[in-house]
């Protein structure tokens, strides 16, 4: 059964070496699609030309929070000519980060609304982001949704409340090994089997978040790969109580039609 992991970031230093081994590993464990996500421009540029080497990856165009200081009407344009290639299959990682606070909220604020924006402009899906900002991200979110085709909020992590008003806007909700922690986690494997499975998707946030259920020894240097996904569809499968193939056959289907790829 084949799998899509939603986001990972190949573009990561931590790949440099050894990426095509990255590449081999994640097929060999099934994963046959792959996106790639911007988080710059300059990084959303990088991924692209990532994605032209290989037929099994994609990507997507965007400013994350973190760099939302960065963000001007040039950037958009940006942006813009980026998602004209095929290649480009969804706007993000837009959102907002109050976490970290690495850009003024204001700033994240306008960023992810002008990339919403852009979104709906251009008819493409949005990858989008929440940290400790899920106040603010659902009215900017809610404000734009009707113009938008399809919205993923991805790594999700917030609790039940949350989870019911990113489903009440028909948002897609992007699983990672965040649900195998069993220190931080548990909620959410409480939680996600409220998710329809339409609207469930999978993805590593590689380098980060490594599956914590591996039944075996982790690697040395702690770096989570796309060749581990299948151990998050491991963890929501026993915290959905439904069958691992369901749970792989579902999100396969859910990607395609998300990312709007022909198998």
């Amino acid at each position: 059964m084949p799998l899509a992991d939603i986001g990972v970031n190949l573009g990561d230093k931590r790949f440099a070496a050894d990426r095509d081994a990255v590449l081999a590993r994640a097929r060999e464990a099934g994963v046959a699609l792959q996106i790639i996500t911007g988080t710059s421009v300059e990084g959303s540029a990088a991924a692209l030309a990532l994605t032209e080497e290989h037929p099994d990856l994609y990507c997507t165009a965007g400013i994350h929070p973190h760099h939302a200081s960065e963000f001007s009407s040039s950037s958009l344009n940006d942006l813009r000519h980026l998602a004209g290639n095929p290649k480009v299959r969804a706007i993000g990682e837009a959102g907002l980060d109050f976490n970290r606070d690495f850009s003024p909220r204001p700033i994240q604020e306008k960023a992810f609304s002008e990339q919403l924006a852009l979104a709906a402009e251009l008819g493409l899906p949005v990858f989008l982001h929440q940290r400790d900002a899920h106040e603010r991200f659902l009215p900017i979110l809610r404000e734009q949704r009707d113009r938008l085709c399809d919205v993923v909020v991805h790594c999700f992590t917030g609790n039940r409340e949350e989870l019911f008003d990113c489903l009440d806007l028909d948002c897609h909700i992007g699983i990672t090994g965040w649900v195998c922690d069993e220190r931080r986690g548990l909620e959410l494997q409480r939680i996600v089997g409220n998710i329809p499975l339409p609207k469930l998707l999978i993805e590593t946030d590689a380098p980060w978040l490594l599956p914590r259920n591996m039944n075996h020894k982790p690697p040395v240097n702690g770096r989570n790969e796309p060749s581990l996904l299948p151990w998050v569809v491991t963890q929501l499968a026993l915290s959905m109580n439904r069958d691992s193939d369901e749970i792989a056959q579902a999100t396969w289907q859910n990607a395609l039609r998300f990312f709007r790829i022909e198998p």
